[in-house]
C-alpha cells in the first residue's frame, strides 16, 4: 500500500470517528432528545400550507368524577389565519376563522358568537401549533416525559409555556416518528382539568377554498357580537 493510499484510509478512518463523537444519536440509534424532536415538528410545519385530520376530543374537569365531556368531528388549518373545526358529536359545532372574524356555532342552543379573529389565534394553541406560527423553543420549556406517557411509534415531549397563558399550564405533544406530525395533544389547565386531542387520517398541503372558512349558520339562529 502507498503511502498516499494509507493516507486516505487514516482520513477516513479520522472522518468516521469524527462522526461517532459528533452524532451519538445517528450512528447508534438512540431517540433524539425533546429539544430536537420539538425543532424537527416546527419545521415540518412551518413548510406546510394546510394541515387536516379527523380528531377525537375527550375534556375532564378537575374536581368533577366520571363527567368526561367526548366530541369528534374534522379539524382543517389553512395558512394564514385560517381555520375550521366540524363537530359532529355529541351535536353539530362549527369554529370557524376566516383570517378576520371568528364565529362558533352550536347547534343545540341554536347561537352562534362572532368576534374578532386576531386575538383568538394568537392564543389558539392548536393552530399556532399546527399553523407553525409559533416558535416551539422560544415560547415553551421543553422536557422529556415518564415513560408511562410514551407509545408505540411516537415521540413525546412536555411543553411548558415561558409566559403565562391563559388556558395552558402544561401541554403534552406526541409526535410520529416517521412524519414528525402531531397525533395527539394533551392541554392542562390551571385548574387542573385537562383536554385531550387525538388526530387520525392526517393530510397535509391539500387545496381549500377561502370559502371553506366561512359559515352561514340555519335561518333563525341567534347571532351574538363581541
Amino acid at each position: 500500500m502507498s503511502n498516499l493510499e494509507v493516507f486516505e484510509v487514516k482520513n477516513v478512518l479520522f472522518m468516521i470517528l469524527i462522526g461517532l463523537v459528533l452524532y451519538p444519536i445517528a450512528a447508534f440509534g438512540a431517540e433524539p432528545d425533546a429539544e430536537e424532536i420539538a425543532r424537527r415538528t416546527q419545521e415540518i410545519y412551518e413548510k406546510t400550507t394546510s394541515f387536516k385530520a379527523d380528531f377525537q376530543q375527550i375534556s375532564s374537569i378537575s374536581g368533577i368524577r366520571h363527567r368526561d365531556r367526548r366530541g369528534s368531528g374534522t379539524m382543517v388549518i389553512r395558512k394564514p389565519g385560517l381555520l375550521r373545526w366540524d363537530y359532529t358529536s355529541p351535536s353539530k359545532q362549527v369554529l370557524v376563522s376566516d383570517g378576520e372574524m371568528f364565529s362558533l356555532y352550536f347547534s343545540a342552543e341554536n347561537q352562534m358568537i362572532v368576534t374578532p379573529a386576531r386575538e383568538y389565534l394568537k392564543e389558539d394553541i392548536t393552530y399556532n401549533f399546527f399553523s407553525g406560527n409559533g416558535n416551539v423553543l422560544r415560547d415553551f420549556k421543553v422536557d422529556s416525559v415518564p415513560e408511562h406517557m410514551k407509545k408505540d411509534g411516537s415521540y413525546t415531549i412536555q411543553l411548558t409555556p415561558r409566559k403565562t397563558h391563559a388556558q395552558v399550564e402544561t401541554l403534552y405533544v406526541w409526535v410520529d416518528k416517521d412524519t414528525f406530525w402531531v397525533n395527539r395533544l394533551q392541554i392542562l389547565d390551571h385548574l387542573g382539568s385537562t383536554t385531550d386531542l387525538l388526530f387520525s387520517n392526517m393530510a397535509v398541503n391539500e387545496s381549500f377554498p377561502k370559502d371553506f372558512f366561512k359559515f352561514t349558520p340555519p335561518e333563525g339562529t341567534e347571532i351574538i357580537r363581541q
